[in-house]
């Protein structure tokens, strides 16, 4: 693997790849402490402090500290994220952009524009509610966190906040076209990734004072090493199905007879419903921090039950998992389309009729891992849950921000190791590391 390392300067188009998008995330880290003008940081920082476990915490996170400080890049990259979803759901309904999303380059342009079209709309609404949030917002000390609000402060909120997600947005764009591919994946991991040394260095500082013991420190870290091994393991596995092509005689030429595989992934739908069951189940905890709890007893109790670390918690968190897993499937993967593309081309599945036949074995088998999906990202999902609130972990790891992270560096590490193969260089392993088992 350091020979591979090794050989990555040899290679001049791979080497400037890799600086120009170390560069554009160093643009993007700066970017992320530039204030947004009009608020009060210690106040904003106190706020922050105490709304842990709120929707406030999980886009703090994706954001990389952004939100937390109010930067001009506090929305992030999610209005875009949310933009593509919306934009890839609305392709199984609207007829017009299904046609779209078949017709190759031309037709994935047209959708890219209308994505950068529904993330500024996005960000224009989300930057209003945020300006509006500001304002009704203090401390614990009571200190307001907008000291002159006004129209004035909520236009010029939303043109700061609209044109960072907008620049984010070129970024990503930049990184894909120019550097080493996966722009908008590799800025939500270097958010991420940003506040890992501020973990490590709270750790060594709680084991200073004594109030974690170096065996339990070095006890989490195992248990990190082996989740992180069974997320390459999950991720890189596939259920194979056989594939036989028949001969067919074109002219003089004959095609065909072939065999090969269509691979399905244990976790087709990847960290979508991670993200949008921790965005649901913490909607009423943030709509919570808003009103008057106390003049409400039943708010509290739902507050309370929706609480990291409550089993409640946990059991709607995974329920929630398991609905997005399926439904994200079923939208991103069509197996009649799939059997259809197949039976065209003179394909099918040894002991299985082509056309509805095919669809229903691809969809009995897509269901059944499935299933085996969701209980993996709920385990890796719930795992942090039990560790910071029942054995009191200084820090966090495990749940969405893992599986991004390991994500990402995997096909990163692809993306580089494709260069390197295709200029007659060794990859990072011998055998090649992105192959999956």
């Amino acid at each position: 693997m350091i020979g591979g390392f090794q050989n990555i300067p040899k290679i001049p188009e791979l080497k400037k790849k890799i600086f120009f998008t170390l560069f554009m995330l160093a643009v993007y880290r700066l970017g992320c402490h530039i204030p947004t003008p009009g608020i009060d940081g210690a106040a904003l920082s106190a706020f922050f402090s105490s709304k842990q476990g709120t929707l406030f915490g999980l886009f703090d996170m994706f954001s990389g500290g952004a939100l937390s400080q109010m930067s001009v890049m506090a929305l992030g990259i999610m209005p875009y994220i949310s933009a593509s979803i919306i934009l890839e759901l609305l392709t199984v309904v609207v007829p017009y952009l299904e046609k779209l999303k078949k017709e190759g380059e031309q037709g994935r342009k047209k959708i890219t524009q209308y994505t950068r079209y529904g993330t500024v709309v996005l960000s224009i609404i989300q930057g209003f509610g945020i300006a509006v949030g500001l304002e009704n917002m203090s401390s614990p000390g009571g200190a307001m966190v907008v000291p002159f609000g006004g129209w004035g402060f909520r236009l010029l909120t939303v043109i700061t906040l609209t044109a960072g997600t907008a620049f984010l947005m070129w970024l990503g764009e930049q990184i894909t076209e120019r550097g080493i591919g996966n722009g908008i994946s590799l800025i939500i991991f270097a958010g991420i990734v940003a506040r890992f040394p501020l973990a490590v260095a709270n750790s060594f500082r709680l084991m200073g004072t004594g109030e974690v013991t170096p065996f339990f420190m070095a006890l989490i870290v195992a248990l990190m090493i082996a989740v992180i091994g069974a997320i390459v393991f999950v991720e890189r596995g596939q259920r194979r199905i056989p594939v036989q092509y028949a001969k067919r005689v074109v002219g003089r030429k004959m095609y065909g007879g072939q065999s090969t595989h269509l691979p399905l992934k244990v976790n087709t739908a990847g960290v979508i419903p991670p993200i949008f069951a921790s965005s649901i189940i913490m909607f009423p905890a943030t709509i919570a921090n808003f009103l008057n709890v106390k003049e409400m007893p039943w708010l509290q109790y739902v507050v309370t039950f929706l609480s990291p670390g409550h089993v409640v918690y946990n059991l709607v968190y995974v329920i929630f998992i398991f609905f997005f897993c399926y439904f994200y499937t079923a939208v991103h993967f069509n197996p009649v389309d799939v059997a259809d593309n197949m039976k065209k081309y003179g394909g099918f599945i040894p002991g299985i009729r082509p056309g509805k036949n095919s669809a229903e074995y691809i969809d009995r088998v897509l269901t059944r891992i499935t299933f085996f999906g969701a209980l993996y990202v709920s385990a890796v999902c719930v795992l942090p849950q039990i560790l910071i609130y029942k054995l009191n972990v200084p820090f966090y790891f495990g749940g969405t921000a893992l599986l991004i992270v390991v994500g990402v560096a995997m096909d990163t590490t692809n993306q580089i190791e494709s260069h390197m193969l295709t200029r007659h260089y060794e990859g990072f392993m011998k055998k090649g590391f992105g192959k999956a088992r």
